[in-house]
């Protein structure tokens, strides 16, 4: 029996999450405890994060009885702001720092593990080293990914014997043994190959993201991804064919439906319009795009024709209006007004893709992103500009037939305005929407998603049971 307390053999089984400190990975993790804590699954979760994060963190999670929410202490790094508690306050130097931060708690996850007893620890990538804390307590340590199983396969499956420096050209091809009818088995584009290099980069001597993710993954006792078998299990196999250890499936994550009512102003600008006619384009809150692209999108979303909404952020500290006015072209907003609105800051983005004059979602191929849109119902163009996003979009658009893909000049990732109207132009056509009905009707199957959450947590009760 594993586990200091021993929650399998009393009827409970006991979690400790401890997710990187990203919403974009705390988000993950809470709908994830929400979920191994519904129902009767005798499931009980400890959640770890920065004590600054935890009012919002509680609020992800409802409330639970069940989640428990621990804060944890950063230890002061130079260079990183003493108020830091995500990646959403800091500039891509600072995410760096927090790492460093992060590694400083090591003492007081210790402590919590020892005192504690859980049955299990489901980390993120940033910190491997809960598994040499965990074993000798006998406590399971499972890497949870808050990504693709395309992405881990395709970026961290790259083994250390294919040279501990990696370099643009070796994305060019798939790593041995990949999948052979993925649509990126032949490799990807210049551009995406050049981004995927930041993986196996080091800064100020610190592991690199595919240090801590091999040295994680080595370390435990398996995987949990959030996806599932009928989307993506060729990459589930080759992922634990890799590494030799069991991959558990926490299923896609599906949005709950969001509480409440749009926004008046929101409701009143959408209602103005016929079904379906309006197009939604956000990226997320930590992906931003650059002055020239973030034109080319305007003007893109201009000549399609179609009422729309752009959303655009900017890194915390930023001058939002300057930032915008470098982005927005001249005479833009007078050729577009009433039909066009450009937004920055948060939005009700569930509500806003849920009404019935949203007929379009433009995105960054975030995975929750485009299963979110997937299951309002929206048509999806993706316009990824990062990591995994890039690899999110080839599996959904070009293997699971869910939406366009923003075309993209190889070199260098251009696009232009005439690439943007394409798309949605595709996307809105007659048959534009693919195979999005089949994976929508399958996603929103309440015996599915009650099937993902019931072997997932079979699953890691027969893992703790393991010696």
């Amino acid at each position: 029996m594993s586990g200091g307390g021993n929650g399998v053999a009393g009827g409970s089984t006991h979690i400790l999450m401890f997710p990187w400190l990203a919403f974009g990975h705390i988000s993950p993790f809470a709908q994830l405890a929400r979920t191994l804590v519904s129902g009767d699954h005798g499931v009980r979760v400890t959640f770890l994060t920065a004590a600054g994060n935890v009012p919002r963190v509680k609020d992800m999670l409802a409330s639970s009885a069940a989640v428990a929410v621990v804060p944890l202490q950063l230890p002061r790094v130079p260079g990183l702001p003493e108020d830091a508690a995500s990646t959403a306050e800091l500039s891509a130097h600072g995410a760096e720092l927090l790492k460093v931060a992060v590694d400083g708690t090591r003492p007081q996850v210790a402590a919590l593990l020892a005192d504690l007893r859980p049955d299990a620890v489901l980390f993120d990538f940033a910190v491997p080293w809960v598994c040499a804390i965990a074993a000798p307590l006998g406590v399971k340590a499972l890497q949870f990914s808050v990504f693709s199983a395309i992405s881990g396969a395709f970026l961290a499956a790259r083994r250390p014997h294919d040279g501990p420096r990696v370099s643009a050209a070796d994305f060019m091809a798939a790593p041995a043994g990949f999948p052979p009818t993925s649509p990126v088995a032949g490799g990807v584009p210049a551009y995406q190959a050049s981004d995927f290099t930041y993986v196996f980069t080091s800064f100020g001597g610190e592991p690199s993201v595919h240090d801590r993710i091999v040295a994680g993954i080595e370390a435990s006792d398996g995987l949990v991804v959030k996806t599932c078998a009928e989307m993506e299990g060729p990459y589930v196999d080759y992922l634990s064919a890799q590494f030799g250890k069991p991959v558990l499936l926490a299923g896609p994550v599906v949005p709950e439906p969001p509480h409440g009512e749009v926004d008046e102003r929101w409701s009143t600008w959408l209602s103005s319009f016929p079904d379906g006619a309006v197009v939604f384009a956000s990226f997320g809150s930590e992906t931003f795009l650059p002055p020239a692209a973030a034109a080319e999108l305007l003007l893109g979303l201009e000549a399609a024709g179609r009422p729309f909404v752009a959303v655009l952020n900017f890194p915390k500290g930023a001058d939002a209006e300057a930032e915008l006015r470098t982005r927005v072209p001249a005479g833009f907003e007078e050729r577009v007004k009433g039909r066009g609105i450009v937004h920055t800051g948060w939005v009700q983005q569930q509500h806003i893709l849920r009404h019935r004059s949203v007929g379009c979602f433009l995105n960054h191929a975030g995975f929750s992103s485009v299963v979110e849109g997937l299951v309002a119902g929206c048509r999806l163009v993706m316009l990824p500009m990062k990591g995994d996003q890039y690899l999110n979009a080839a599996l959904f658009a070009r293997e699971l037939k869910v939406g366009v893909e923003v075309a993209r000049r190889d070199e260098d990732g251009w696009f232009g305005r005439e690439d943007v109207s394409s798309a949605i132009a595709a996307a809105a056509a007659e048959g534009g929407d693919g195979e999005g009905r089949k994976w929508r009707e399958f996603l929103m199957d309440d015996a599915v998603q009650e099937r993902f959450a019931d072997n997932l947590v079979r699953d890691l009760k027969k893992l703790v049971t393991v010696a």
